[in-house]
C-alpha cells in the first residue's frame, strides 16, 4: 500500500546493504528534495523580490494582512482540493458551490432573518448535500470526477441564479462581516516592542504558543523515527529546520500584531490546518486518502473501503466550500451570481503548486496552503508594483507549469535511479 511520508523536506541517501537497527543521531547526507522543498523555496524568492522591488511594502503590516484575508476562502477551498487530488480525482465545481452556499446563507440571514449561527449551520449543511450528490456518482456510480464535478459547475451555477434571481443580496450580519473581515480584540493590551512600536500581547502569545507546536510535533516526530530505528537529521540540521518556520511565524504574527491584530479568517484557518495536518498524518482515515491516490488496486485488496473514502472527501469538500462561500459573502457585504469564478482554478492550483502529484498519492496540507499563499503573494507583489493584468497571468500560468513539470521530471528521474 502506497502511504503519505511523514516528513519528506530532506531527502534521505541510505546505503545500500547498511546494517538494520536504531540511527541515533547518526550524520546522513544531505540532499534537498526539490519536489517536497521547493515551494518553500520559491516562496522564499518571490516574498523576497517583490519586498525589493517594493521598497518593503509586501512585509508591511497592513498589507501582511491584506494577503491572509484576501486569500482566504482560496487557501479554505485549497485544503478540500488537496485531499481530493491526493485520492487521485478533481473537483471543477467549488467555485459554483461557493457561489450557491453563499446565496443561500444569504436568502436564509436576510430574506427569512434567520439567526446567523443557524443559518451558517443550514449552509455547511447544503454544501455537505452537494458534496455527497457528487460523491454518490464518482464512488459508486464510477463516473470520472472531472464530468461529474464539470456537470456540477454548470447545475450549481443555474442554482445561484435561481435563488439570488439575477441580483445581490445583503448586508449581512455584523457577525459574519466580522468573521470574514474582522479582527481579534486585544484582550491583553499592548506591548512595547522598540522602534517597532506597540503590538497586541495576546496576538504574540498565541504565536508563541504555535512555535512552540511546531516544534513539539517535529520533535515528538523525529524521537518517533529514532524508535523505530529510522534515519533522523543531525541535531544541528534539526534545529535550523525548527528555526526557518518558526521565525517565520513570529514575524508574520508580530506584523498582524502590530496592525489590527489577528484576522478572526486567519485563526479559523489555523485551526483548519492542525485538524486537517493530524487527520492526513496521525488519523486512519488519512493513511487510506494516500493508499487510494497511491495505488487503487493495492489499498482495495488491503481492505480499504475506497468508494467511501472518495464519498467522504467529496462531502468534506462540499462543507469547506460552503464555508468558503459565507465568508467571501460576508466579506463582500453581499451574496452575488458571479461570485465564486475561477476559484476552482486557483484551488487546484495551490495544490499542485503546493506539491501534489498529478497521479495522486502525494501532498500536503501545509504545502497547499504555502502553495496559495504563494499565488497570493504574486498577485499582491504585481498589483503594489502596477504590473498590467496579463503579466500577473503570465507569471502564475509560469509558476503552475514549472511546478508540474517539476514534479513529473522528479518522478522520472526517480524511475531511472532504480
Amino acid at each position: 500500500m502506497s502511504v503519505a511520508p511523514t516528513n519528506a523536506d530532506l531527502a534521505v541517501d541510505e546505503t545500500p546493504g547498511a546494517p538494520a537497527g536504531p540511527t541515533g543521531d547518526s550524520p546522513r547526507k544531505f540532499s534537498l528534495n526539490l519536489r517536497q522543498s521547493g515551494i518553500y523555496i520559491a516562496f522564499a524568492i518571490f516574498v523576497l523580490v517583490f519586498t525589493v522591488l517594493t521598497d518593503g511594502d509586501m512585509l508591511a503590516p497592513q498589507n501582511i494582512s491584506n494577503i491572509v484575508v484576501q486569500n482566504s476562502y482560496i487557501l479554505i477551498l485549497a485544503i478540500g482540493m488537496i485531499l481530493i487530488i491526493i485520492a487521485g480525482h478533481i473537483d471543477l465545481s467549488v467555485g459554483s458551490v461557493v457561489a450557491v452556499c453563499g446565496a443561500v446563507a444569504a436568502d436564509l440571514m436576510v430574506n427569512y432573518h434567520v439567526a446567523w449561527p443557524l443559518a451558517l449551520l443550514i449552509t455547511l449543511v447544503v454544501g455537505g448535500v452537494i458534496g455527497a450528490w457528487q460523491g454518490y456518482w464518482v464512488a459508486y456510480f464510477g463516473i470520472p470526477a472531472f464530468i461529474v464535478t464539470l456537470a456540477g459547475m454548470l447545475l450549481f451555477r443555474a442554482a445561484t441564479f435561481s435563488v439570488l434571481g439575477n441580483r445581490g443580496i445583503g448586508p449581512f450580519p455584523d457577525p459574519v462581516r466580522t468573521m470574514a473581515n474582522g479582527f481579534t480584540e486585544g484582550y491583553l493590551g499592548n506591548i512595547g516592542l522598540g522602534v517597532l512600536g506597540g503590538a497586541d500581547l495576546l496576538s504574540l502569545l498565541l504565536g508563541l504558543l504555535a512555535v512552540a507546536g511546531i516544534v513539539f510535533s517535529q520533535w515528538r516526530a523525529r524521537a518517533g523515527r529514532q524508535q523505530y530505528g529510522q534515519a533522523v537529521d543531525p541535531m544541528p540540521m534539526f534545529i535550523a529546520k525548527m528555526a526557518v518556520p518558526s521565525i517565520l511565524v513570529i514575524v508574520v504574527v508580530t506584523q498582524l500584531a502590530r496592525y489590527k491584530n489577528l484576522p478572526w479568517v486567519l485563526v479559523l484557518l489555523a485551526f483548519l490546518v492542525m485538524g486537517y495536518s493530524l487527520l492526513t498524518n496521525r488519523a486512519v482515515f488519512g493513511r487510506q486518502i494516500y493508499a487510494v491516490g497511491g495505488n487503487l488496486q493495492a489499498a482495495t485488496l488491503s481492505g480499504v473501503k475506497v468508494k467511501s473514502v472518495i464519498f467522504w472527501l467529496f462531502v468534506n469538500m462540499g462543507v469547506l466550500a460552503a464555508l468558503a462561500g459565507v465568508i467571501f459573502a460576508g466579506r463582500l457585504n453581499q451574496a452575488g451570481p458571479t461570485a465564486g469564478n475561477t476559484f476552482e482554478l486557483d484551488a487546484i492550483a495551490a495544490a499542485f503548486v503546493g506539491g501534489a502529484a498529478v497521479q495522486g498519492g502525494v501532498g500536503k496540507v501545509v504545502g497547499a496552503i504555502t502553495g496559495g499563499l504563494l499565488m497570493g503573494v504574486i498577485n499582491n507583489g504585481m498589483s503594489l508594483i502596477g504590473a498590467e493584468v496579463q503579466t500577473v497571468m503570465y507569471v502564475k500560468g509560469g509558476v503552475l507549469l514549472l511546478a508540474v513539470a517539476l514534479d513529473v521530471w522528479s518522478k522520472r528521474r526517480a524511475g531511472a535511479s532504480r
